[in-house]
């Protein structure tokens, strides 16, 4: 393989080697600081990052708010404590080697008062910040406050070119690089656009040849391109590497340095990753963002399945094909459903899925009571942490601070399940995000035996090009 050579990056040489930020709490400042350390670009995750008591004991993030408000700016207090905690972390273990990133979602809730406070809080400790899920208008404008490094996450070439022409291009000294995430291949949530078809993926080089030529439009031809999504070999990539087409060029590995001693995830995920099959990472648009996002079809995705295949169209009134009266809820309210749809109704009614739930789309959703139960406990004890939830019809935005939507019983708390997963060990009800290539665990020699190495041992090895 190609030697793989430093570029710089955020005005410093570093391998081009990018760990990717993985929330909540999954890259932390444990991994990033270990990552950082071996002359590459370690990134923790800033979205609600965890933070310790001074003896070293876990800060659980319960909410003591009567109001959602209330709770909201409680999560951003979170947010903004674990964030410089993580900051420090990675800071000290990175022995001041490669660089340290803050990996931000644009759409969680309270985004620019935590990547500020948590800037403000460990000034000269951060030289980055990586954002995606959205469109980071402002990024560029709170990077160049604090004089760090941003680094947009987008998709496609279209993307870049907005956020370049609206702002960007007023800071165009702080954009440290462009993070190219593959929207079939990546892991956690991914911006596929409504003309991009989730089931036929394109391949990544003809975009980011696309987008590489956008930016020399912009005379940003010494600005790195990040690809993030499906790196595993490096010699799988060796045509990228030196390539004038592409231009500067770094790799990101989101999923691999899940399995490393430093990554904090549980020793059951991790066991669990290297089991995993071809096809087992479902893209799917179940996540209260509305965006599509990629996950290991466990129980927890499978329950989602299954409870939006037990769903029928109905209407108030009879009209047309709806002619057959339902009666639902515990005061009996009658809609009306096509025959058939009646049918497969009164089916699940004797499956035990006995309650009939209301979605936005004038559809009724059939689940357990136990399930309804837990659904409507979830909306009620909603925390904001997203700027706009489907699930819960939270907006961040006052002055109703609501969606002005009916709540989404179709989704699920986001905030509720990535904790649970990130400090528990069941990994089979929970949300549990990984690049479509997390197969490969099972049957790359270099995991041989459950071998799980230390962040330097990886790093080594993915400089061999294996």
């Amino acid at each position: 393989m190609k030697p793989l050579n430093a570029i710089r990056m955020g005005g410093v040489e570093v391998l081009p080697l990018v760990e990717g930020g993985k929330g909540v709490s999954v890259s932390n400042g444990v991994s990033s600081g270990a990552w950082a350390a071996t002359g590459g670009v370690g990134t923790f995750s800033a979205v609600n990052a965890d933070s310790y008591t001074p003896d070293g004991r876990l800060v659980r993030q319960i909410y003591e708010g009567k109001t959602r408000r209330e709770r909201h700016e409680e999560l951003i207090a979170f947010g903004i404590q674990g964030g410089i905690q993580q900051a420090r972390t990675a800071y000290e273990m990175s022995g001041g080697k490669g660089r340290i990133h803050a990996n931000i979602l644009w759409e969680m809730g309270g985004a620019e008062r935590v990547i500020t406070g948590v800037l403000e809080g460990a000034k000269g400790l951060i030289n980055g910040i990586t954002c995606g899920a959205g469109m980071p208008y402002r990024l560029s404008e709170i990077a160049a406050r604090f004089s760090v490094y941003y680094y947009p996450i987008v998709s496609s070439a279209r993307a870049f070119n907005a956020l370049w022409k609206r702002a960007y291009s007023k800071t165009r000294e702080w954009l440290g690089g462009v993070v190219y995430e593959d929207p079939w291949l990546a892991g956690g949530h991914n911006g596929l656009s409504n003309s991009e078809h989730p089931e036929k993926p394109e391949p990544p080089y003809p975009r980011v040849v696309a987008l590489r030529r956008t930016m020399k439009e912009f005379g940003l031809d010494d600005v790195p391109v990040i690809m993030a999504g499906g790196v595993w070999w490096l010699s799988e990539w060796e045509d990228w590497i030196d390539n004038p087409e592409l231009g500067p060029i770094a790799f990101q590995f989101g999923t691999r340095p899940l399995l490393t001693k430093e990554s904090p995830i549980s020793d059951a995920w991790k066991q669990r990753l290297l089991t995993l099959k071809k096809g087992d990472v479902f893209l799917n648009r179940f996540s209260p963002t509305g965006f599509y996002s990629s996950a290991v079809n466990n129980g927890f995705i499978q329950e989602l399945r299954e409870r939006n295949e037990r769903q029928v169209a109905f209407t108030t009134e009879a009209m047309g094909e709806h002619t057959e009266a339902f009666a639902t809820g515990p005061r009996g309210r009658v809609v009306y459903l096509t025959p058939a749809d009646a049918a497969s109704a009164r089916a699940w009614v004797a499956q035990g899925f006995s309650e009939a739930m209301r979605t936005p789309d004038s559809t009724l959703i059939f689940v357990t009571p136990e399930k309804a139960a837990e659904i409507r406990r979830d909306q009620i004890e909603c925390m904001g942490c997203l700027s706009a939830c489907r699930f819960s019809n939270w907006s961040q935005h006052g002055p109703d601070y609501s969606t002005g939507k009916k709540a989404d019983p179709r989704s699920f708390c986001i905030q509720k399940t990535l904790q649970d997963i990130a400090h528990g060990e069941d990994v089979d009800r929970n949300l549990m995000f990984a690049g479509h290539n997390a197969y490969r665990f099972a049957t790359d020699p270099f995991y041989s035996n459950g071998f799980i190495p230390t962040v330097k041992q990886l790093v080594e090895r993915i400089l061999t090009g294996r």
